[in-house]
């Protein structure tokens, strides 16, 4: 067991010899260390049940603790808590178990992230998805979990009709426009660059002129319907459109278990409309099909969920209730948890209601939201390129690269461009996932593509001094790495930062949120270096504490890299 599992059984224990009891005890890393290591609030609960002071409460169980020789320090602050501190021998022999192993207590985690749109350039507001997702899916799979990730395509939407409609008006002769198509092949040659090129000028025909967004809504009805032109001429779009999305998404380290979109979900509509209507949830309201999702300790009304425009064709709204309807019945998960912009926060309140009270989604199966805040410029505003257009991420990227350069020590080409592709995407991962998922933050790729401060740069800079200390170690040294003794304060607290592994990990996924990691890591490299610069590790004399101090820096640099890893950082072998 842990130190925290197994002293925490300690205590409770000692709870009882006292003639308390108590359901869970919490022991957790002080923040007042000058008064000990750890720190037991748990007086102030039973307080408040027995109706007795917290600190007489403290008192009684720390003259219950005072028997183990494991604990150097136990006392009571005012009004109640209880400070502990343990022996070297102590928190050395739990250093060795410090990794997360498997538990039995695993689960079965659906997450939908990603949600770019076919036929549409990949740009800075798809950033966060890609990266919170991906961090929190390699979270979940380093506790234990068994998670199934969907990019969940925009592929069966509005975006479609318009350039379909476009690529109509350009080559209205193509055998797919023809009412006598017969699902023959279409020749007719699309690249990535020409759907980059085609989607705005469709875009803004469709938002300045009423016509021509009635004939784009029509062909995007059709094309739901099952035209079979539309039909081909959509699966080409997508292929296209795919090829382009999956490499951006590698050039992030973002993967995904399956590519499913909208259109996935829409093949079982009729299906789950008929579900609905046969539970009397769904109505018609002036042509339109609409659910009542609202309740009566509702603070501000909720507005029904539309699942049918009065014209026939599906909305978000549909294809999204729709996947639920798909996934709980294909893949039985125990929770799905959704990574989307936080604007979008109503329409999921509405979506997962709807699931409930249906009955598409029973009640143990449990639905989250997790909403993020935006990527911003120095201006405040969502960040776009100079001319004020929305910047492709791959742009981005290439922006980041540039600055990353700058500073590169080698000069062969081909390594350059590796290498600053690693730490482009470090940077741009660091900067994103450092804030809170709710916040809206700002980006300045000059300042985030620093050596020193809270940056990709710092962090890579800190692992690769680790591994090139251990590579100049002796061989010997380094096949019988032992940390057998504490040499100074810093070390100690070095050891009860990785002691704290663990409980950074669990935290972050009972938040579902990535900065408390970002900030380990930080601290925890931030402390080592200064015991680096103090200490001359490979020259030093004494046998046991050389060994100590390697096996320490083997310790922080296999930290760095499963940290790095959860958080989708490669390390390059070389800055």
């Amino acid at each position: 067991m842990k130190l925290i599992n197994f002293y925490r059984n300690i205590i409770k224990e000692a709870i009882l010899n006292c003639g308390y009891e108590l359901d869970k005890v919490e022991l957790m890393y002080t923040s007042r260390p000058d008064l000990g290591q750890f720190q037991c609030n748990d007086s102030m609960k039973l307080a408040r049940k027995y109706k007795k002071s917290p600190y007489l409460i403290a008192k009684e169980i720390v003259e219950n603790l005072k028997y183990y020789k494991e604990f150097t320090n136990l006392n009571v602050a005012k009004p109640g808590f209880i400070n502990i501190s343990f022996s070297d021998e102590v928190i050395i022999k739990y250093l060795k178990y410090n990794f997360v192993q498997k538990t039995d207590k695993s689960k079965k985690i659906f997450i939908d992230y990603g949600g770019a749109n076919i036929a549409k350039t990949l740009h800075v507001g798809h950033i966060r998805s890609a990266n919170i997702g991906e961090a929190l899916k390699r979270l979940c799979v380093y506790l234990g979990n068994d998670v199934i990730s969907d990019v969940h395509l925009g592929d069966w939407g509005l975006q479609i009709g318009m350039v379909i409609y476009e690529i109509k008006q350009r080559y209205p002769d193509l055998p797919c426009f023809s009412k006598s198509f017969n699902n023959s092949d279409i020749e007719f040659k699309l690249t990535s660059k020409d759907l980059e090129y085609l989607y705005p000028i469709a875009s803004r025909k469709a938002n300045e002129n009423k016509e021509i967004m009635d004939e784009v809504r029509l062909i995007t009805n059709n094309l739901q319907l099952g035209h079979k032109g539309y039909v081909k001429l959509w699966k080409r779009i997508s292929e296209v459109s795919k090829i382009e999305i999956k490499n951006i998404y590698d050039r992030l380290n973002v993967k995904f278990d399956l590519w499913e979109g909208e259109s996935d979900a829409a093949k079982y509509i009729d299906e789950m409309m008929e579900y609905l209507k046969l539970k009397k949830l769904i109505y018609e309201n002036n042509g339109a099909i609409v659910m009542n999702v609202d309740r009566p300790s509702d603070n501000e009304p909720i507005p029904p969920l539309i699942l049918k425009k009065s014209d026939g064709s599906d909305l978000y709204s549909t294809t999204e209730l729709a996947s639920l309807y798909y996934r709980v019945r294909k893949f039985c998960p125990d929770e799905i948890w959704y990574v989307v912009d936080k604007r979008q926060s109503l329409h999921f309140k509405q979506v997962f209601r709807a699931a409930y009270i249906s009955e598409i989604v029973p009640k143990n199966i449990k639905l989250h939201f997790i909403g993020f805040g935006t990527m911003n410029g120095e201006n405040g505003k969502p960040f776009k390129t100079r001319e004020g257009k929305a910047m492709t991420l791959s742009t981005l990227i290439d922006v980041i690269k540039d600055e990353v350069s700058k500073n590169l020590s080698t000069n062969v080409e081909k390594e350059r461009s590796k290498v600053s592709e690693i730490i482009s995407i470090s940077v741009l991962k660091c900067a994103d996932l450092c804030a809170n998922v709710e916040t809206d933050y700002t980006f300045d790729p000059i300042k985030f593509s620093q050596l020193n401060g809270k940056t990709g740069i710092y962090l890579l800079y800190s692992a690769l001094r680790i591994k090139s200390l251990l590579k100049k170690a002796d061989k010997h040294d380094l096949e019988s790495l032992n940390l057998s003794s504490i040499t100074c304060n810093l070390m100690r607290d070095i050891i009860l930062k990785l002691l704290n592994f663990e409980n950074i990990l669990n935290n972050s996924f009972e938040e579902k949120s990535l900065h408390k990691i970002l900030e380990y890591l930080f601290e925890l490299n931030g402390m080592y270096n200064n015991f680096y610069s103090k200490n001359k590790i490979l020259s030093e004399k004494d046998t046991k504490k050389r060994k100590s101090w390697l096996s320490l820096s083997k310790e922080i640099y296999d930290v760095n890299l499963k940290l790095l890893n959860i958080l989708a950082i490669d390390l390059p072998y070389r800055l």
